[in-house]
């Protein structure tokens, strides 16, 4: 027999009073392929009532399938077993154990069941025990469709079935406390009610969308009965992490309050309202949706407002990580939207009254940074003013300025010259336009001019030994081309009596974790003299001229270049300047001249100097003025006594050579004797 109706409550009322009424050691067996009843289809369907040991009734019911399409459950296997008995309130009472194999996190996988059955109040209750788990439901006989649930220390996983018929995200931990409504449709489900979470985990394949150690309480509904399934949420969280696309955050333990309205449909999910509000860190309004595979579609925050150092510690911490900023020191308020996009950025704004901020590198820092920009990749926004009183590029200070901005047509422009003061000299912005909304190709395009900047200043600031002169130079163009900036024009630094001439600059990465610097530096008749003296290399006099081609720094440590030096007008050198060039190219002194012999002249006349160094990787080629039987020439004597200094290592790591040249400066070079 197929019973298909569904009242099947009664048939099973009608069953159990001839069960009650048969004989003593009579059965009843019923089976069916099917069975189906609202929200639950069972195939291959087995229920026996007999008498049990003790002389009641007992109820055995399996099916080799069961489906229950609005909570995700597919193809479980069903067992259930119990005593069956009456009681005077001639209510239905059955107690037993209940185990479905296969559900998802091992719900009801041997669990402990009481149902009790009143006819006259017209109601199934239905409570279920499984470990610390209870799980309680009322329904109307008469609407069994309808159901008030109770759910106490359910483990979050007990619902994947369910969730997994929105979206493609799993729960990894937590547990559920709640009061609900349900009512199950034909297709789907609607729901609602109150919650109470704790720690709280979930994640989804793609790891866009992902929670930790969260906790919290609100109120939910869910209906998933028309087109994708509809969320409503007003919850408030305490502690734990949650991840939203690009936002990750560390939530406090006071409440944070979260208020979302979502639509989750094939794996895809949009928050269409997503409200946050941390009091004393971050406030936001905005939206975001993800695609099935779970990537970033649209993000728009209509409205955001941070305070720090706390939104920087909860919220900011990771995003600008990416960006190459970390271990970040920000102080201030700063208010702002944002509209991102699968395609890219098509607008942003943000204001502040005053903000403070740096990184551990020392490769940023901004004092009392006022004002802001406003951009859009469409139409024209009204101008905005931008200043700061400090502003600290890697290590180089510059003074108060002040910018004025426009976005008209993608591109946000500077209005007029921005003057920027920098170490006693003036940095000059004379043109800048830059689109946001470029994936790539030329994004910044900008005119620059830099005089009289302080040589002893700047050396101070990057650490090495204070030297005089002043830095200047035009850079017609400035162009940031895909990941990289570069540098028409040059620089040019009047040092040391002489000229130092940058040129064919670029910079990739400039804020990531491994900047790459390319450009040619050329030496100009520098004064020999001036240079040992501040370098204590030893006493050397005469111009220099020189030159570094193909000059490549990674993360501002150098990994190729050219570089030849010649002092080719002559001059004198003292002996230690001899030792130290001596060290530096592994060599030895020529033309017969014994320790004793040279430590009667304090200098040397010499005709030329001149070292190469090739660089590539670790390993530096060296050579010299000319090649020479086991070697190269680095000094080439003039007037007596007659010296010259030959280098024999032709191959010298790089470490060891820097090692060797800073044993120079520091006076730790072996003595000729």
């Amino acid at each position: 027999m197929r019973p298909t109706s569904s009242h099947l409550l009664l048939c099973c009322c009608l069953l159990l009073g001839i069960g009650w009424a048969l004989p003593a050691r009579a059965e009843v067996l019923l089976t069916a392929k099917s069975i189906s009843v609202p929200g639950v289809h069972l195939q291959t369907v087995t229920l026996r009532l007999g008498e049990d040991a003790a002389g009641g009734l007992r109820l055995q019911l399996s099916a080799a399938q069961a489906d229950v399409a609005a909570m995700g459950w597919r193809r479980l296997g069903l067992t259930l077993d119990g005593n069956l008995q009456r009681d005077a309130r001639l209510r239905w009472i059955l107690d037993g154990n209940v185990r479905l194999a296969g559900a998802p996190g091992g719900a009801l996988s041997d669990a402990h069941v009481n149902i009790l059955l009143s006819e006259a109040a017209n109601t199934l209750q239905i409570d279920i025990l499984q470990g610390k788990a209870h799980a309680s439901t009322a329904l109307p006989l008469d609407q069994p469709t309808h159901a008030q649930i109770s759910l106490d220390n359910l483990p979050v996983g007990w619902l994947q079935g369910l969730l997994g018929t929105m979206w493609s995200g799993r729960p990894t931990s937590g547990r559920l406390d709640a009061e609900l409504a349900l009512d199950l449709r034909d297709p789907g489900l609607q729901s609602s009610g109150q919650f109470t979470l704790g720690n709280l985990g979930f994640d989804t394949p793609s790891g866009t969308l992902a929670g930790q150690g969260l906790g919290g309480n609100g109120r939910f509904s869910l209906d998933t009965t028309t087109g994708p399934a509809r969320i409503d949420l007003d919850a408030s969280l305490r502690g734990g992490e949650l991840l939203l696309g690009p936002i990750y955050a560390k939530l406090p333990d006071h409440p944070v309050q979260l208020a979302l309205h979502a639509n989750a449909q094939n794996g895809a999910f949009e928050l269409s309202r997503l409200r946050l509000n941390d009091a004393d860190a971050l406030q936001l309004d905005g939206a975001m949706a993800f695609d099935a595979k779970g990537t970033l579609k649209t993000l728009r925050l209509d409205h955001l407002h941070a305070s720090f150092p706390a939104a920087y510690q909860r919220y900011g911490e990771a995003w600008l990580s990416t960006l190459g900023l970390h271990d970040m020191r920000i102080a201030g308020q700063l208010s702002g939207s944002l509209d991102l996009r699968a395609d890219g950025p098509h607008g942003f704004a943000f204001d502040t009254d005053g903000l403070n901020l740096a990184d551990a590198d020392g490769r940023l820092a901004i004092d009392g940074l006022q004002g802001g920009l406003d951009w859009a990749i469409d139409g024209e926004r009204p101008a905005t003013t931008l200043g700061w009183r400090k502003l600290q590029f890697y290590r180089i200070a510059n003074g108060a300025a002040q910018s004025q901005w426009q976005s008209r047509a993608g591109m946000l422009s500077l209005q007029q010259p921005l003057l920027v003061p920098v170490l006693q000299g003036q940095l000059r912005i004379g043109q800048l336009d830059w689109r946001p909304a470029a994936a790539k190709g030329q994004r910044l395009a900008a005119s620059l001019a830099l005089t009289g900047v302080d040589m002893t200043a700047f050396s101070q600031a990057m650490g090495w030994p204070a030297f005089p002169g002043t830095l200047g130079g035009a850079i017609p163009s400035l162009r940031w081309v895909d990941d990289r900036f570069e540098l028409a024009g040059g620089l040019s630094a009047s040092l040391f009596g002489g000229f130092v001439d940058i040129t064919r600059l670029s910079l990739q990465q400039p804020f990531g974790t491994t900047p790459v610097l390319n450009g040619d530096i050329a030496l100009k008749q520098l004064d020999l003299a001036a240079i040992t003296s501040v370098f204590d290399f030893g006493g050397i006099t005469g111009p220099l001229d020189g030159s570094i081609e193909d000059l490549r720094l990674v993360n501002w440590s150098p990994v190729a270049f050219k570089a030849s030096l010649l002092a080719g007008n002559g001059g004198r050198i003292s002996q230690r300047a001899v030792n130290n060039l001596t060290t530096v190219g592994g060599g030895g002194i020529a033309a017969g001249l014994q320790g004793a012999v040279l430590k009667l002249f304090k200098t040397f006349g010499y005709k030329r100097i001149g070292l190469n160094c090739t660089l590539q990787g670790t390993l530096c080629q060296m050579s010299g003025l000319e090649t020479t039987d086991g070697g190269y020439t680095i000094v080439e004597g003039s007037g007596l006594p007659r010296l010259q200094v030959i280098g024999h290592q032709t191959q010298v790591d790089w470490p060891t050579l820097v090692r060797r040249l800073q044993d120079a400066i520091h006076g730790e070079t072996p003595q000729i004797r």
